[in-house]
């Protein structure tokens, strides 16, 4: 009589136990369902957007990161060196980058690397590299015309990192318009707009490596030298890279950054407000809040 009533009671209660234990995991999956919905297509939602530490780029990356946070994303942007950010994303350490100057300026480093990326496309038009010097410079108006002023310049022209395409096409220069006594000094980008400054506010003669879209354009009154010898070869293109397996991790990101396109007066505008000493972040903003057309494009298609 106790063996069959006790026997009975273990049953009721691995049947109770049961159901306790599928209610949990139909709760589990309504949970993980509602997770699905609310991140949509997001995917992955940890990105790492890299850069070479121009204004440009970081203008650029800033305002990305920015339009992939408001589309539900966490991410993190780090500023490289040239080589080494075409590494991090071909290699899968990075994500993707909105910073490739091509055919020129990275054509390098995109033969060692284009294997192992995804590109997607131009993100903006009509960007070029040259030697740039202050308009007052009258009597210099081509690369060659440097040699009849090697004085004035004390043979210098100040470039920024070594290894950069610019700096790389400059060296050749020296070759190529018979400028023997002339040397690339190298330095940063940063560290040439502030030689930059300094020549120009006491209307002193400097010559630059130099490329566009930049904010010097805007605060100085500069020009390019000529170039006959085409050393610094014709209008670039600034495209984005991914890696590979990105589309697949995280759709929209994908989406996004496939779809980012903007003018070159649009990244002059966000450079000139860092030069002014707005933070990366806060010029960025500043810029999507006025651009909210150009943002909700590359954000169309999106869900």
């Amino acid at each position: 009589m106790f063996k069959k009533s006790w026997k009975h009671i273990g049953l009721m209660l691995v049947l109770a136990l049961t159901l306790v234990l599928a209610a949990c995991g139909d709760d589990s999956a309504d949970t993980d369902g509602d997770s699905d919905e609310d991140t949509g297509n997001l995917g992955e939602t940890e990105i790492e957007l890299a850069y070479v530490e121009w204004d440009s780029e970081i203008a650029s990356t800033n305002v990305l990161a920015l339009v992939l946070e408001e589309a539900g994303y966490d991410v993190d942007v780090t500023g490289l060196d040239n080589a080494i950010m075409w590494e991090a994303v071909a290699n899968g350490d990075a994500d993707g980058m909105v910073a490739a100057w091509l055919p020129g300026t990275h054509g390098d480093l995109y033969e060692a690397n284009k294997d192992s990326l995804v590109e997607l496309g131009v993100n903006l038009e009509g960007a070029k590299i040259g030697l740039v010097v202050p308009a007052y410079m009258e009597d210099v108006n081509t690369i060659g015309d440097l040699a009849d002023h090697t004085e004035a310049f004390d043979g210098k022209i100040t470039g920024i990192e070594p290894g950069a395409g610019v700096v790389q096409a400059a060296e050749q220069a020296l070759e190529d318009y018979d400028l023997a006594d002339w040397e690339v000094q190298t330095s940063s980008s940063g560290a040439m707009t502030t030689t930059l400054d300094q020549a120009y506010s006491n209307e002193e003669p400097i010559v630059v490596t130099g490329w566009t879209p930049h904010w010097k354009f805007a605060a100085y009154d500069l020009k390019y030298l000529e170039d006959p010898e085409g050393t610094f070869g014709g209008a670039e293109t600034i495209e984005t890279m991914v890696r590979e397996g990105f589309e697949e991790d995280s759709p929209a990101a994908y989406q996004i950054m496939d779809n980012f396109y903007w003018e070159a007066d649009d990244m002059q505008s966000v450079m000139l407000e860092m030069s002014e000493g707005a933070d990366p972040e806060e010029a960025a903003a500043n810029w999507i809040e006025n651009n909210r057309d150009a943002v909700d494009e590359w954000l169309e298609g999106v869900e």
